[in-house]
């Protein structure tokens, strides 16, 4: 295999993030995409620019040994993922069912030619249960008894690289955080891990998933809900954090998800290291430079309220765990009026929609409705002893 990267989907995360990772680790790195302008420009130029933002330092990183094919060219999607060396993907949950049997047809094709080369494949989404989701799109796409586990390593990550809306016009410009560390699930290789600088192999990975969405996740939603709360016509998560007394607020709520994910996950993390990660996490979240919003941080609500996302997730947790969670509620209960306005001074159509809905109901009602706790399956008792503390926490709040 030569050395050879394939990154499916060439978004933000693929080019500012696990692109540019590989790259400079000396893969060439072929995206495979659908924006034909993006793949045109990457082709013509065979390089792109990543600039890192981190308050008054600016930083352009060239990405050199690049190229670009259309998703919907079989045949040259083949040959990639034929010859390379590992791949990385990274199109979002709501996309992977519509790359699955291209992706699948690929896979086939490779293991026709090299049968005693198999695939590593880098999940680099946030995907709860990540390979367990796409080995079941995959299998449904390749043929019979096609040896799936012994083939094919899903590798779960943690990808908590931030990378704002972008304003620049340029495809081949991508702004983001300096941030690299790529957490990668080290059971999930099937070949030896390759020497790549900014990869990070742990494991268990599912305690670094909740890491991501108990500690960043919710602690950035916090900041966004919280400081929408205090200052409605303040627009970037650094100007809200630049309050002394919210900042603390933010690390307080984060110090009670911490507790909850220590108890939860025995033995991985010290609270040293957690109490330096939120330290880490807070002075990125007021990178001003970055230009993040809190419209673009709190925005759809339905499924950031959801009873297994950032907020009401640790929250059930904490519940279950008999842990202390009142500061996580407050963050819940300020979303539920969270109406912050984008660059044109709008709304999130979905969001206005959902809160609208909610609009009137009691308090109870509302969060059964809100964290779409009828889809959950945790019993009713835990969603009452739930609603009753939060009931206690609204007279306050």
């Amino acid at each position: 295999m030569e050395k050879l990267f394939v990154q499916w989907g060439g978004g933000n995360i693929g080019r500012s993030f696990v692109g540019q990772v590989f790259a400079r680790a000396s893969y060439k790195v072929t995206f495979v995409d659908i924006d034909e302008g993006l793949i045109e420009a990457l082709n013509s130029k065979g390089e792109y620019v990543v600039e890192t933002v981190f308050h008054d330092k600016v930083e352009q990183i060239p990405i050199k040994g690049v190229n670009a094919i259309n998703a919907n060219d079989q045949e040259s999607v083949n040959q990639a993922i034929v010859n390379c060396a590992l791949m990385g993907v990274s199109v979002g949950k709501n996309v992977w069912p519509h790359i699955a049997k291209q992706l699948a047809t690929a896979i086939n094709e490779r293991y026709k030619e090299h049968k005693e080369s198999p695939l590593d494949i880098i999940l680099a989404e946030n995907i709860h249960n990540g390979a367990s989701f796409v080995a079941s799109l995959l299998k449904e796409h390749l043929p019979q008894g096609f040896p799936l586990q012994e083939y094919v390593g899903l590798i779960e990550t943690s990808i908590g690289k931030m990378v704002p809306i972008q304003t620049e016009s340029d495809p081949l410009v991508i702004r983001a955080e300096p941030h690299n560390d790529l957490y990668v699930n080290r059971e999930g290789f099937l070949n030896p891990i390759p020497a790549v600088a900014d990869l990070r192999p742990v494991a268990p990975m599912e305690a670094y998933g909740d890491r991501k969405l108990y500690v960043h996740n919710m602690g950035h939603a916090t900041a966004a809900y919280l400081g929408y709360q205090k200052y409605p016509n303040l627009e970037y998560i650094a100007e809200v954090l630049e309050d002394d007394h919210l900042l603390e607020q933010v690390r307080q709520t984060m110090g009670q998800s911490t507790s909850i994910l220590l108890e939860l996950h025995k033995g991985v993390f010290t609270r040293e290291e957690l109490d330096y990660h939120s330290e880490d996490l807070l002075s990125r979240f007021k990178n001003r430079a970055l230009g993040d919003t809190l419209f673009r941080v709190g925005r759809d609500l339905p499924r950031k309220l959801n009873w297994e996302d950032r907020i009401m997730g640790v929250i059930l947790r904490g519940e279950e765990l008999g842990l202390p969670w009142d500061l996580i509620g407050k963050a819940y209960l300020a979303a539920l009026s969270f109406k912050a306005l984008d660059h044109n001074r709008e709304r999130d159509k979905r969001d206005q929609q959902f809160l609208k809905e909610l609009e009137g109901l009691p308090l109870r009602e509302k969060l059964y409705k809100a964290s779409r706790w009828s889809t959950s399956p945790h019993p009713q008792s835990l969603f009452d002893s739930i609603a009753e503390k939060f009931a206690a926490l609204s007279s306050t709040h």
